[in-house]
């Protein structure tokens, strides 16, 4: 399952640096601009990085860390795939859409998970 978290991580990663190279601030309207966005990728990675951490731990937030990191991972895809239906040409690069692909399938791989976190964390506090 840590795979699956690591594959999760490394997509949204690399879909956030494809991101500053189509300014998706701009198409988000992030307050700031790109200091705005910046910001939100600090605390978004910071936060899934943090939850990677506890899943390796077994910490108490590994299901919350799961549900966070997967859900980021089906959002970006969702939101890029509505994107491409209402005529944004953005991400239209071979690896752009690779990548946008690859968070959605993992993040719904790593969402299949969740129960399992969720039982494990369960019965080591008994």
């Amino acid at each position: 399952m840590s795979r699956w978290y690591e594959v999760t991580l490394l997509a949204l990663i690399i879909h956030q640096i494809d991101a500053a190279f189509w300014q998706e601030w701009s198409m988000f309207g992030v307050p700031g601009g790109v200091q705005g966005f910046l910001v939100f990728n600090a605390v978004a990675v910071g936060a899934i990085l943090v939850g990677y951490r506890e899943l390796l731990l077994g910490g108490r937030w590994a299901p919350h860390a799961v549900v966070l990191c997967g859900a980021l991972g089906l959002a970006t895809a969702g939101l890029h795939i509505g994107f491409a239906i209402a005529g944004r040409e953005e991400f239209h690069l071979p690896l752009s859409i690779l990548v946008i692909v690859l968070c959605g399938v993992a993040g719904a791989v790593l969402l299949g998970f969740v129960k399992r976190v969720s039982t494990a964390g369960r019965n080591e506090s008994r």
